[in-house]
């Protein structure tokens, strides 16, 4: 008789898929009951675990029992309807069916060979999403005469590293074939190659620039987050007179901060006045939404691409990962990225795409079919019903920031995101951010556009509505006005204790003030309140001054008459204020120097209420 084979049966399966299908409904019909970011700390599970994994097989009661205690709390709800950090985690229940299919079937499609289906359904399903989204015939794989394609990449990351791979290997060998550069080896000529991005790229565009071993130049948009083809042309002059040679330049559609849209229509025709430039477009989350005709606008200039990229995983309810790739020339793309082993050739090598050659891993799952299943289950009319909800609720919010003179927005807002802050500083936007994020109320994050710090919000959940906005809305406006309450309250505390403090010093220094401020006043007062010996050393905005005994200006002349006392038994300081240059002059004792003033002199203090202009020294200078 067999022993019993550990792990599970094909009979407990059954049982346990059901319950985990149970368990998914229930956890995503009731997700708006949890707390959308987790409240602990860094390391927390670590004491919840063992030490050691179990030598013998534990229940699977007491597995899932341990998920909803142990790991769902440290679980940061990303389809929560009150997540609104990021943009989406595309997830849907036919994405869901799509992943546990290719799952359960489990081929490593790296070839046609490997999986045949996995191969054909890939090419497919991207020359439909190519076709919808309006990329031109030379993109698409079955397209008449076309040398491009699309394959499905793990990320935006991925995609746009392959590209700039490939674009450095078709410049290292246009350079050889150069008399200019023959001479020189791979690792020179590596060192003369410049791409370029926009400071509202991804970051991974710098990341893959360090992978490739190759220089970047990240340029300055204009003030709408938008980068130009002047920009670009001249800093491609100017690097080109400089002996470097530009060869990749990354764009984006939809940046990550803010959601602009760099502009293709100057900067392709600029690309393609340089020989062997590749023009890549990054449209991760915005590229998605072409699909519906009226936001194809937002494209304009496509025809100038050589590859471009969207992550149907983002906003095209399809769940992580699933970034599709598209490029114009497949073969510039595979001859960087072929390594060809004899284990891996089959016999159809000729007439078929193997998809080893347009990424970096080997092993590929079965991604295509989850996007198969979304689009056949909802249908592009059902996935533009989707983007254009996203849409009408960002502008819903956007309506909400315009009608609270409080606050003030960031950005345009075209798609699913709205760039907003509190009209006030830094500080204050950083602080309602903060304790909005730590309530687990709504979740968001922050990101700088122009350079100043804003509060991102972005429509995130599958099936957002009108109320997840007003309800995130009534948060935000609710934190505002307790924290501008407080903000009040200990404003007002401050102002108490100042004028405090400046009536406590008013009889002080009243006699002084005069004195100083009109020196036609004499000095009638028989007891000097401060009667030491003075230093000399002086500064007035921030400028020495050496003050000579003989110097009988309108602020040595009291200061003279000071200098003249003899009793020292008095050891304290002594302010004296200058209204006229809303400057403060702080008398110190000094342990050696003549009584009569030889080596004595005054120490000013700016007044916090200063003027740039009125901080001069009476020079005139800064």
């Amino acid at each position: 008789m067999n022993a019993p084979q550990p792990g599970m049966s094909i009979q407990e399966f059954r049982i346990r898929g059901k319950e985990m299908v149970e368990y998914i409904c229930k956890f995503m019909s009731d997700i708006g009951d949890r707390r959308v970011t987790p409240d602990v700390g860094p390391g927390y599970l670590r004491p919840m675990l063992p030490t050691e994994p179990p030598v013998d097989p534990e229940p699977w009661d007491d597995i899932m029992q341990d998920v909803e205690s142990k790991i769902m709390p440290g679980i940061t709800h990303w389809q929560h309807p009150r997540f609104h950090a990021y943009f989406p985690a595309g997830n849907s229940f036919p994405s869901i069916l799509g992943d546990m299919l290719s799952d359960a079937i489990g081929c490593i499609g790296f070839s046609w060979a490997a999986s045949p289906a996995c191969t054909e359904l890939e090419t497919i399903v991207c020359d439909w999403l190519g076709k919808v989204i309006g990329l031109p015939n030379d993109f698409l794989y079955f397209s008449e005469n076309s040398q491009g394609g699309g394959v499905l990449q793990g990320s935006a990351s991925e995609c746009i590293l392959v590209c700039m791979l490939a674009a450095r290997a078709q410049a290292i060998a246009r350079l050889k074939e150069s008399s200019a550069y023959s001479h020189l080896d791979e690792t020179a000529l590596l060192g003369r190659l410049m791409a370029y991005c926009s400071r509202e790229s991804h970051s991974c565009v710098e990341k893959d620039a360090m992978i490739c071993f190759v220089k970047l130049r990240i340029l300055e948009p204009d003030e709408k987050s938008v980068l130009r083809g002047e920009t670009l042309r001249q800093a491609i002059e100017d690097d080109v007179s400089a002996g470097y040679v530009p060869f990749f330049v990354s764009t984006t559609l939809g940046t990550t901060a803010c959601c602009s849209f760099d502009n293709l229509e100057e900067i392709g025709p600029l690309c393609q006045k340089y020989p062997g430039i590749w023009l890549h477009v990054d449209a991760a989350y915005a590229g998605n939404s072409f699909i519906c005709p009226e936001l194809k606008y937002l494209m304009k200039g496509i025809e100038y691409a050589d590859s471009f990229n969207t992550n149907p995983n983002k906003f095209l309810l399809t769940n992580f990962d699933c970034s599709c790739l598209w490029v114009r020339d497949r073969f510039k793309l595979t001859s960087a990225l072929v390594v060809d082993p004899l284990y891996l050739q089959h016999t159809h090598t000729d007439t078929t795409i193997d998809y080893r050659h347009w990424s970096i891993p080997l092993s590929r799952r079965f991604r295509s079919l989850k996007l198969w299943f979304v689009i056949r289950n909802y249908g592009i009319s059902g996935l533009q019903a989707y983007i254009r909800n996203h849409v009408q609720l960002a502008k819903r919010f956007e309506m909400l920031v315009k009608k609270d003179s409080r606050f003030e927005l960031c950005n345009e807002v075209v798609l699913g995101l709205v760039c907003f802050r509190a009209k006030g500083s830094d500080k204050l936007n950083q602080k309602l951010l903060s304790a909005i994020n730590d309530s687990g109320r709504i979740h968001m994050v922050p990101a700088k556009v122009n350079q100043r710090y804003t509060i991102r919000f972005a429509l995130a959940a599958p099936n957002a509505t009108t109320e997840d906005v007003d309800i995130a809305w009534g948060v935000i406006t609710d934190f505002l006005s307790e924290i501008l309450e407080s903000k009040d309250v200990m404003d007002e505390l401050a102002d108490i204790r100042e004028k405090k403090r400046k009536a406590t010093l008013e009889q002080r220094r009243s006699f002084f003030v005069r004195m100083v401020s009109d020196p036609a006043i004499q000095p009638g007062f028989t007891k000097t309140p401060n009667r030491t010996k003075l230093d000399t050393q002086a500064t007035i905005g921030g400028h020495s001054l050496n003050v000579q005994p003989s110097a009988r200006s309108w602020i040595s002349w009291p200061l003279a008459y000071l200098m003249q006392a003899r009793d020292a038994a008095d050891t304290s300081e002594l302010s004296l204020r200058f209204r006229h240059l809303d400057t403060m002059v702080r008398l110190k004792t000094s342990g050696t120097g003549s009584r009569r003033g030889s080596t004595n002199g005054y120490s000013p203090e700016q007044s916090p209420s200063v003027s740039p202009f009125r901080a001069r020294s009476p020079d005139g200078t800064a």
